[in-house]
């Protein structure tokens, strides 16, 4: 045999044993964490007719933002009864579940929003809310209308389902079930922001958050939408009061009208998205909510009031247009002879998946859907303060689809928002696998 044939041979056997070796390690890799995955699937089909329950009990006891007693206690009992170490009382009425594995560190965090809306609820079914509360000084009707009900029985399924396997986990699982997602009551602090503030993601200290969202979409049930980066919008609240002058309707040339200089302004807000503001970059709302001034017919008021939000997807350009809006409201009034004077509150950050971690963890959701009903979504103008844990650990956050096959998507947030129930296993089984993949992999 000649030289050449000799060392292609010699080359070749090399490549075959690395590749054994590789293989073989993949192969062992895998065995290791089939079975769990196994277990997984198991127990989570074992307590989804539990999580159903919950999810209906919550769903037709539901609490507001701040005031989430009977749901709270619920969640630390059945924490407890897993012998877990259980946090009460943070952030008002937030509920922490620690579950110590078989080592310390990593540390992954898994989170459920827990309040409910002031909405009178007009779905028909058995386990329909009835609830009615004081909000802002009014009494009215109670849902969860943005499927909190479901975040919260999936997650207290998933601490059940991880609990029964603990002596195999690679690591610490904590149980966040926050409470106020939807904005804590005037005059109060609550939500992500406060649960963060108080300490929640210390000690144990989180390496990384994972949460999810139901939604109602045109898509087939039960798929999973993600985006890397800016996932949904930072929310601002804009407060606009213009100062004119008071005078009679019939003599407006006496005074300085307001009215006209509110509407002004308006029109001129409109422009900072449309023409100054880089679309091709990112997507930005600007909207003005409500306007009040004046209280008769034939008076020019002395001022108007108008509130509005401000929805982007990069703090730059958040800031940029911050500064246009002041000029532009400034500008036009004092063209005007008025004055205007501009507020914008920074309510909620923009929902940012980090990128590392969203490319580790999308093979995890495409192993338990199926890599077909898993899909990059599109950017959401609306806002979620699960944002604030994610300004300090690494997160990942996703939509689950719960629209009914064959129904009708009902937006978030509607007296007629549904939930299929045959999707909570899916989030279950999605939770559950993120935080195991997750620990295995540090």
């Amino acid at each position: 045999m000649s030289t050449p044939a000799k060392k292609l041979i010699f080359i070749l056997g090399l490549a075959i044993f690395a590749t054994t070796i590789l293989y073989s390690d993949l192969f062992s890799q895998e065995a290791k964490i089939n079975p769990l995955w196994a277990k997984i699937d198991q127990l989570s089909s074992e307590v989804e007719s539990k999580c159903i329950t919950w999810r209906r009990d919550f769903h037709q006891n539901p609490e507001l933002s701040n005031r989430e007693f009977r749901t709270s206690k619920l969640i630390a009992e059945h924490l407890q009864s897993l012998g877990m170490e259980v946090k009460t009382g943070i952030a008002h009425t937030g509920v922490v579940g620690i579950l110590r594995g078989k080592k310390d560190t990593p540390v992954v965090a898994l989170r459920a929003d827990i309040d409910a809306l002031p909405v009178t609820e007009a779905v028909d079914v058995p386990f329909a809310s009835k609830v009615r509360a004081q909000y802002e000084g009014r009494e009215v009707g109670v849902m969860h209308a943005c499927g909190h009900d479901a975040h919260t029985a999936m997650l207290m399924a998933v601490a059940e389902v991880l609990s029964k396997i603990k002596d195999q986990l690679p690591g610490t699982v904590k149980f966040i079930f926050q409470p106020a997602e939807e904005g804590a009551p005037k005059g109060e602090e609550g939500g992500a922001y406060l649960m963060v503030k108080e300490g929640v993601l210390a000690s144990p200290k989180v390496d990384a958050i994972f949460g999810l969202h139901v939604t109602s979409v045109p898509a087939p049930v039960g798929m999973i939408f993600y985006r890397s980066g800016g996932l949904m919008a930072s929310a601002d609240r804009l407060a606009i009061v213009i100062k004119g002058s008071q005078t009679h309707g019939a003599m407006p040339w006496r005074g300085v009208d307001p009215v006209v200089v509110a509407s002004q302004i308006v029109m001129g807000l409109q422009t900072i998205v449309s023409r100054q503001t880089d679309l091709t970059a990112t997507p930005a709302v600007v909207t003005i909510g409500n306007i009040h001034g004046g209280n008769r017919f034939n008076i020019i008021p002395e001022k108007v009031e108008m509130e509005g939000t401000i929805r982007v997807f990069d703090s730059k350009i958040q800031n940029d247009i911050h500064d246009r809006i002041r000029k532009t409201a400034r500008s036009i009034a004092e063209s005007s002879g008025a004055i205007a004077e501009v507020t914008i509150e920074k309510l909620c950050p923009v929902t940012f998946n980090d990128h590392n971690l969203t490319q580790q963890m999308v093979p995890t959701l495409e192993r338990v859907v199926g890599k077909g009903k898993v899909l990059i979504g599109n950017q959401a103008t609306g806002s979620e303060d699960f944002a604030f844990f994610q300004e300090k650990v690494p997160g990942l956050f996703f939509f689950l689809n719960v629209k009914p096959e064959g129904g009708k998507p009902i937006p978030n947030h509607s007296p007629n928002f549904y939930v299929d129930e045959n999707t909570l296993i899916v989030g279950i089984r999605a939770m559950s696998n993120l935080a195991i993949d997750f620990l295995a992999s540090k």
